[in-house]
């Protein structure tokens, strides 16, 4: 398949009651590995490539080498991939679309984008979050990449109390809204874990919802049934590969 044909079959899996899961990598090896356990796309995650390679996350890995490690994932495999760009390494509607078409040069067909400002605290306003991905659209427009905008809001990720989460849900909802009628394609909502909540937000939701997989998340079929359409597990897949690395490590140096 080339760029744009899949680009059209990743968004094509994206199904509400019948989610894609996507088992986050970090470099070609880990794509590799996803791909072969029967995985149908691949996508990174932002904390996991930048532990992989030193650095911390929140955009901390150089722009360069993060093409360059998308280059790599996607010459890797046959499957589409999407990368975890955090927020486009720019506050610039203008700017941030010219980062993500360097991702389009790299063969990705899709990014998750975040609201949060990168660095600090809180949310971009809302407006200024609309001309992000309205820049972001308008670039793969005209580069003729039906190109996969799964918008994040976190929200929710930013208020550690679940309990509060209730609350934001409102808020969430019309976020979103904005964002679908700016050009997304998706609508990514990690920590939020109450099945009722992420039914409700689902059912308000015009694009197909991504919830991540986290400890106290609802199992798969619950998800399905509150109307998830993609499943995706953040940084925890790294954790679980490095911790048994290291009690594998320990075997061999202290056994």
């Amino acid at each position: 398949m080339n760029q744009k044909e899949k680009a059209l079959a990743f968004t094509a899996l994206h199904k509400k009651g019948d989610p894609v899961v996507l088992y986050n990598i970090w470099d070609a090896g880990s794509a590799k590995a996803v791909a072969e356990a029967g995985a149908r796309a691949l996508a990174t995650g932002s904390w996991s490539i930048a532990a992989a390679h030193g650095f911390g996350d929140g955009e901390k890995v150089p722009l360069a080498l993060l093409t360059d490690i998308a280059r790599l994932i996607v010459v890797s495999s046959e499957l589409p991939v999407t990368v975890d760009f955090e927020g486009a390494y720019s506050d610039d509607p203008a700017t941030g679309a010219a980062n993500v078409s360097q991702l389009i040069d790299a063969g990705a067909i899709g990014i998750n984008f975040e609201d949060q400002v990168v660095g600090k605290s809180g949310v971009h306003a809302l407006e200024t979050q609309v001309a992000r991905i309205r820049a972001i659209r308008e670039m793969a427009d005209r580069r003729g990449v039906p190109f996969f905008i799964n918008a994040r809001t976190d929200l929710f990720l930013q208020a550690s109390d679940v309990a509060h989460h209730a609350g934001l849900v409102d808020e969430a909802i019309a976020r979103g809204e904005a964002f679908a009628e700016a050009g997304a394609s998706g609508f990514f909502v990690p920590w939020l874990v109450d099945a009722d909540l992420i039914a409700k937000v689902c059912a308000a939701s015009s694009l197909p919802v991504n919830v991540m997989m986290r400890p106290g998340a609802p199992e798969k079929t619950a998800l399905a049934a509150a109307g998830v359409a993609r499943i995706s597990y953040g940084p925890f897949p790294y954790r679980t590969m490095m911790e048994k690395l290291k009690q594998d490590a320990v075997a061999v140096y202290q056994g």
